[in-house]
């Protein structure tokens, strides 16, 4: 009984460590992915509206990015 008691708590802990592990490196991968890719701001929306060929007010721009915030 011993021995399963002990194989239990081994298993327990892997799995544990093995989360923990796996919890910092999708955290990191994450944050990696937001640095290299940051969400849309203010400018990126202006140049999208200037691309479609329209001036955009600064209440369309504060409503897109109301929008996108969602």
């Amino acid at each position: 009984m011993s021995a399963f008691l002990s194989s239990l708590l081994w298993f327990i802990g892997g799995g544990l460590v093995g989360a923990a592990i796996a919890f910092l490196v999708t955290r990191r991968m994450f944050e990696k992915q937001l640095k290299e890719n940051p969400p849309i701001d203010e400018k990126m929306v202006r140049a999208m509206f200037m691309q479609m060929g329209r001036k955009p007010s600064e209440a369309q721009i504060r409503q897109v990015m109301k929008t996108m915030q969602k």
